[in-house]
Parts: C-alpha cells; sequence; structure tokens
C-alpha cells in the first residue's frame, strides 16, 4: 500500500511537471519543471528496483543537459513575442507530428499488448541480486539483444553534435578572426629588432 502511494506521487509529480514544461510561457520556466520532471522519473526507476539508470537520470540529465538549456535559454534572451507571431503558421505542422507520435506510440502498446509470445516475456526470470545487480543485467541486455539499436542511437547523436555545431559555426560580418595559416607564413622581415639603452626609449 505504501509503495503504491509513492508510486502515484511520483507518477503524478512526473505527469504534472511533463504539462507545465508544455505550457510554461516562460522558457526558464519549463526547463525548471523539466527538472522536476527528471526528478521524479528517478524515483519510479528507484521503485522498479533500477537504482543505476535513476542515478544516471539525475547526473547526466539533472545535472548536465537541463542545467545546460537553463544556461542556454537564459543566454539567448529569447523574445517571445515572435514566436507568439509564429505559433498558427507553424500549428497545422506540430499537430501533424503530434498525430504521427501517437499513432506510433499506438501501434508500440498494441504491438506489445497483442504479442503471441507476451505471457512468456511476462513470466521470464529476473535475476537476483546476488546472481548479477542491475548494472550487470543491463549492460548484457544492451550489447547483446539491443546491440544495434545501442549503436545506432550513438550515431543519431553523433548527427545531432555536428548539426549543431554547423549551426553556431557561421561566418559573421565585422568579426575578426584568427587565422593560424597567415601568422605561420608571415614573412619574418615585418619584426625589426633593435637593441635599445637602459633609461632610452627608441
Amino acid at each position: 500500500m505504501f509503495t503504491a502511494l509513492i508510486f502515484y506521487m511520483f507518477a503524478g509529480i512526473a505527469v504534472g511537471s511533463g504539462v507545465m514544461v508544455i505550457s510554461s510561457k516562460n522558457p526558464v520556466h519549463s526547463v525548471l519543471w523539466l527538472i522536476l520532471a527528471f526528478f521524479n522519473a528517478a524515483g519510479l526507476f528507484l521503485l522498479l528496483g533500477a537504482e543505476f539508470l535513476a542515478m544516471v537520470l539525475v547526473v547526466v540529465y539533472v545535472g548536465a543537459v537541463a542545467v545546460l538549456f537553463l544556461f542556454v535559454v537564459m543566454m539567448l534572451d529569447i523574445n517571445l513575442v515572435e514566436f507568439r507571431e509564429g505559433f498558427l503558421q507553424y500549428l497545422p505542422t506540430g499537430a501533424l507530428i503530434g498525430v504521427v507520435l501517437m499513432v506510433e506510440l499506438l501501434a508500440m502498446l498494441g504491438g506489445w499488448a497483442f504479442a503471441p509470445d507476451i505471457d512468456a516475456l511476462i513470466k521470464a526470470p529476473t535475476p537476483t541480486l546476488d546472481q548479477a545487480s542491475n548494472t550487470v543485467a543491463l549492460g548484457k541486455l544492451i550489447y547483446t539483444n539491443y546491440v544495434y539499436l545501442f549503436q545506432a542511437s550513438g550515431l543519431v547523436l553523433l548527427v545531432a553534435m555536428i548539426g549543431t555545431i554547423l549551426l553556431t559555426h557561421r561566418k559573421r560580418t565585422g568579426v575578426r578572426k584568427q587565422v593560424i595559416a597567415d601568422q605561420v607564413n608571415r614573412s619574418s622581415k615585418s619584426v625589426e629588432l633593435r637593441k635599445v639603452q637602459t633609461g632610452r626609449g627608441i
């Protein structure tokens, strides 16, 4: 009974935080609600016995990603008026993407519910902690059954990183940059050595 109450508390706060992330008008408030959602998701992982996933969620997402989002949002000085002006323009595209994601989620849940070997999957034996720790069991599962999907997710992150670098590495007018090749190829005659006597200038 107590575990069920803790679960519903974490789940309710996580769902409410997720709703506030997409409904908050201030981007900084959205990031703060996102951090709260991450903490509650970590609590749900602890209830499932997946302490490694809970630790990774707190350390990586809360400690790095969410804080990075917060600093980026605060440094960008986003003009909310411009975002509101283009809301109706991108509404059909956003609605279409939302419908596609909803169909994919329903297909995934339906495939899991009507799978022919659903009973065997549910009754699959889980190793006890004295046989294998949570981290060991997760590593064996990722690097055996889902190794190709794991590598594909790494490629997706690599493409996202390259795209971020290309978007930020743009040329700006009026900005002087250091060119190493021009400095190396510079003539030695451009520098003149003079012996200056003590107490006198050039």
